[in-house]
């Protein structure tokens, strides 16, 4: 067995469409992206190092595979790129065209039962990169063990929401927390 644990950037209000760039998810004419760049520097950092350094496998919605599918493979040699690069990436997609980075292995049909599967098999922890509308998913049916969320000091009214309307009650446990010198509090949190 093996856990899945949430990896997410959200706004104050709970926003996590677009923290890096405007371009990268305008879906319902969101204008704000970007919001957390002014922030990388001193946050990505403390990221890789506390919720990045353990081998991991990652767990895509199609959407999110695609922008990270269009940077990772071509990006600056580094320890990053590297593990996402050689990560195993599983991919929720309803789409038939292929899956061209390395590593990419699709889920369809029943989610659900692809994802329970998962992480009934050895290996090591299933991570989640941003993918609002999976995390949803893994929300209604219990499949999440873990949120490492960082939470940036910005108020940005609308977007996508990391707990959308209707999401089901979970109990959470502190695990950690910390508050960096721009603001930025990483926290995780496991489902209790």
């Amino acid at each position: 067995m093996r856990d899945l644990a949430i990896l997410t950037f959200v706004t104050l209000d709970g926003v996590m469409q677009s923290p890096s760039m405007a371009e990268e998810d305008p879906d319902n004419g969101f204008a704000q992206g970007g919001w957390a760049a002014p922030f990388w520097e001193e946050t990505m950092p403390r990221v890789a190092a506390t919720a990045m350094a353990a081998p991991y496998d990652i767990l895509f919605g199609r959407k999110t595979y695609d922008i990270f599918a269009g940077h990772w493979p071509n990006a600056p040699k580094s320890d990053q790129s590297d593990q996402l690069n050689q990560a195993q990436k599983h991919v929720v997609t309803s789409r038939p065209d292929p899956l061209t980075w390395q590593n990419s292995h699709p889920i369809t049909g029943n989610v659900e039962q692809a994802i329970r599967e998962l992480k009934r098999q050895d290996g090591p922890l299933l991570q989640v990169h941003g993918s609002a509308q999976l995390i949803q998913t893994l929300l209604a049916n219990d499949l999440i063990d873990e949120f490492r969320l960082w939470t940036f000091p910005v108020v940005v009214g609308t977007g996508k929401r990391l707990f959308e309307t209707g999401t089901k009650p979970v109990a959470l446990a502190h695990v950690r927390s910390e508050t960096l010198g721009n603001g930025v509090v990483g926290q995780t949190l496991r489902c209790a």
